[in-house]
């Protein structure tokens, strides 16, 4: 198994074995840090401080957040809604944008993993995959040939989950199914089912996929035939 696999399946398993700690919070499948601050009560400010995030726009599903201030750090408060005009010192600084992460043209070339309607594109930020939303059970087939390197459903925010190996430098993910088909190990063609549609540790019935590229989640668009 390839580097860049152990270190995303460290990663994933990490999001249902760690314990939250008091003032922590662990990132969720949907979830940004918005609306992460707005739940507890804080500001993005904080939470980019807090945690020396470099990116306001870039968190992964099962990264652990501190929410709370640290010991001897006070909590900046937004500017009060009584005051008729901010500072111009108040003003806040624009989150840098995402960049576009993207695979080399004609590098893998890949099938749509089921059919149905894109309801979430990949965005570099809050979405480092695409969701096709159809109805449960909707065939889930493999985007190119390769082998399972994992199937299983132990790892939160994703549900039941297949992630495939196709090569040295590609990978694709399979999220939120409600059956699995394929198991460690086993070699599968481009376009075999291995999976069907679900809403396992999701609210809505969908797949949710997501290509990697060098251990990076990159745009799939380029890599899939147009619909």
């Amino acid at each position: 198994m390839c580097v860049c696999i152990v270190a995303l399946l460290v990663l994933l398993a990490a999001c249902g074995t760690t314990k939250v700690q008091p003032g922590y919070y662990r990132v969720q499948s949907g979830d940004t840090l918005t609306q992460i601050a707005r739940k507890q009560g804080t500001s993005v400010s904080n939470l980019v401080r807090w945690n020396s995030l470099s990116n306001s726009n870039s968190i992964e599903v099962g990264q652990m957040l501190r929410v709370e201030a640290p010991a001897g750090q006070a909590t900046k408060s937004t500017p009060s809604a009584s005051k008729s005009k901010p500072a111009a010192s108040s003003r806040a600084t624009p989150a840098p944008t995402a960049k576009r992460r993207t695979a080399p043209p004609g590098a893998i070339s890949l099938v749509w993993p089921a059919q149905g309607k894109v309801t979430r594109s990949y965005d570099g930020s809050a979405s480092n995959g695409i969701v096709i939303s159809n109805g449960a059970g909707t065939p889930v087939v493999a985007a190119a040939g390769g082998t399972v390197a994992y199937s299983g459903s132990g790892l939160r925010g994703y549900g039941h989950l297949v992630i495939v190996k196709h090569n040295a430098s590609f990978l694709s993910i399979y999220a939120h199914n409600s059956k699995l088909l394929v198991k460690e190990g086993q070699s599968v063609k481009q376009g075999q089912k291995i999976a069907e549609m679900g809403n396992s540790d999701s609210k809505q019935v969908g797949l949710y996929f997501e290509l990697r590229y060098d251990g990076q989640a990159v745009d799939p668009a380029g890599n899939l035939p147009p619909k």
